[in-house]
């Protein structure tokens, strides 16, 4: 069992290599919903100019709408 111990499980890294890009993704997730809910403050509280005035911050939240989804490890395991 030794031997084992030295060279590592790879089953080991790739369980833990997957949990990483899941919590990561998450991370984006949650990072969204914080913009989310920044923006939905910034309309209730500027009203008529939410248009320009919330603009930077409808635009970051789209951005990070299009980059962080959260992908399953089956989807992450292709090139393995």
């Amino acid at each position: 069992m030794p031997v084992l111990d030295l060279i590592g499980n790879p089953s080991t890294e790739i369980k833990e290599s997957r949990e990483e890009a899941i919590r990561q993704s998450w991370i984006g997730v949650m990072e969204a919903r914080l913009v989310r809910e920044e923006l939905a403050k910034c309309w209730r509280t500027e009203g008529v100019n939410h248009y320009e005035v919330c603009h930077p911050l409808t635009e970051k939240y789209l951005d990070l709408l299009r980059t962080n989804r959260i992908e399953g490890y089956t989807k992450l395991d292709f090139s393995a």
